[in-house]
């Protein structure tokens, strides 16, 4: 009798923590790895999150959308050269080849983060869900780091250093984003 019982009550234990994670038995061949965003000085309200997506998997599979709580809208951007200027522009979605990395990094590709509820401050972390056409959505989380740090990447490697521009200070109505794409005008 207790036997029975000892069983009956690890089943349904088991059930219940199975319940209680829809989701995480699903495999997926992404990992997110290195993810990190600068703090930001005074009331700023643009950051930028950067991170590496790591495709295991045989198929190909796409970044199409970012969210969080700790800012108001999300995107994906990039930069262009632009005559001898760097000019950041929203684009819809980043590729993230089979058996291959997506890194965004400093100077390169990155997340947008806009209308951040709080400034970013040097050792607190905030969530960002990360959306993929085939892997569905993932969430991590992203630590903040000082001005000019970088986690998982080589100092001085980037041709632009974007973390260091201050972009709660920055007037991005005057920096050409590609107007176009974007859907609001000057920060």
């Amino acid at each position: 009798m207790m036997r029975r019982t000892f069983l009956a009550l690890t089943l349904a234990a088991s059930l219940g923590l199975a319940a209680a994670a829809p989701g995480e038995t699903e495999d997926t061949p992404l990992t997110v790895t290195d993810a990190f965003a600068r703090e930001t000085i005074g009331l700023g309200k643009t950051g930028a999150a950067f991170l590496t997506v790591s495709n295991a998997g045989s198929e190909d599979d796409t970044l199409l959308a970012g969210a969080t709580p700790a800012a108001g809208k999300v995107e994906l951007h990039t930069h262009e050269k632009d005559g001898e200027i760097m000019r950041m522009r929203k684009v819809e979605a980043f590729p993230v080849p089979a058996q291959s990395d997506l890194k965004l990094q400093p100077g390169g590709n990155h997340i947008m983060l806009f209308d951040l509820a709080a400034p970013l401050a040097k050792g607190e972390s905030f969530p960002l869900t990360l959306s993929f056409e085939k892997a569905g959505d993932i969430t991590i989380d992203v630590s903040v780091v000082a001005i000019g740090d970088t986690i998982g990447h080589k100092a001085g490697h980037e041709k632009m250093d974007h973390g260091q521009m201050n972009h709660g200070e920055m007037d991005h109505g005057e920096m050409d984003h590609d107007n176009g794409g974007h859907g609001h005008s000057g920060h």
